[in-house]
């Protein structure tokens, strides 16, 4: 596949989809195979289904998207691909997320579609308007969580909901802080709904939410009802990871002033590619040994 193209679908923000696979880990049933090979399924709708909502949302934000320093090489803003191309291979990729969906499960079909409805409400409105923005995309990962506990009949912890929003929200605020840096370095206004963001103002909500997503995540871990679920009490181990990977990540933002793509940060960080894989592999060994 052209590059171009690549680029328009943005695989590399797949990863973000693995929370598809959250419901089955924390429900000790991640060695179900066959609720395996449907999470797997619906991973793939998800990531059809992204990849059409990135593709509608190059087409309304070029204009945009040119004034940037780094989004005006997507295909749309640079010209590579035209409009209509985007736009028939955003509606291709839509169809063949919802038939994914079929194979996945009963249900998974309504997430897929009212993730897309959502994506079109926030490209075409939602995205300018301050703080609703930042909401809809932490929404967007907690819809991952519902794609992924339909697909496998597996419920979902009140915990995890709360956890995945409140992190999802101070990364999203992360990205906010980041064009906002790149507005007072460049004058440019990348996007309008910068108007009602400021640096003061995003410094003093990441550092709220960051405390209160490790504060709730603690609360998770020492939960009796937790405790009793996964027979150990020594769950308040992996708190550890999270915080250190929430300072580092607000070094990212604050002292290095590359916190604006969480997606590119996991990729190119090691820092935080440690922090995760250890995170990953005491929670594993708490819940599965």
């Amino acid at each position: 596949m052209s590059n171009k193209f690549v680029q328009l679908l943005r695989p590399h923000h797949y990863v973000k989809n693995v929370f598809i696979f959250a419901p089955l880990f924390f429900g000790l049933k991640f060695d179900n195979i066959g609720l395996l090979v449907k999470s797997a399924y619906a991973f793939a709708a998800f990531c059809a289904v992204a990849s059409a909502a990135y593709a509608f949302n190059d087409i309304f934000d070029a204009e945009e998207d040119r004034l940037h320093p780094d989004k005006m090489r997507r295909p749309v803003a640079s010209g590579a691909i035209t409009v209509p191309t985007a736009a028939a291979i955003s509606g291709a990729a839509l169809l063949c997320a919802m038939l994914l969906a079929t194979a996945a499960g009963d249900g998974v079909w309504r997430f897929i579609l009212f993730y897309a409805t959502l994506n079109i409400a926030y490209t075409l409105r939602l995205k300018h308007v301050p703080i609703l923005d930042v909401s809809v995309i932490a929404v967007g990962f907690v819809l991952r969580l519902f794609t992924g506990a339909s697909a496998t009949g597996v419920p979902l912890s009140i915990w995890i909901i709360i956890t995945t929003f409140l992190l999802s929200l101070f990364l999203a605020l992360a990205k906010r802080r980041h064009d906002c840096v790149l507005y007072q370095k460049s004058g440019m206004m990348t996007r309008k709904v910068l108007d009602g963001y400021n640096l003061d103002f995003l410094n003093i909500a990441m550092g709220i939410m960051a405390m209160i997503v490790v504060m709730a995540y603690l609360t998770y871990t020492v939960s009796p009802e937790v405790a009793g679920r996964i027979h150990s009490d020594y769950l308040y181990l992996t708190t550890f990871f999270v915080l250190v990977g929430i300072m580092r990540y607000l070094q990212l933002a604050f002292v290095e002033e590359n916190g604006g793509n969480p997606t590119n940060a996991l990729l190119r960080d090691r820092f935080l590619q440690c922090v995760v894989s250890g995170w990953i592999i005491v929670f594993a060994w708490i819940l599965y040994r």
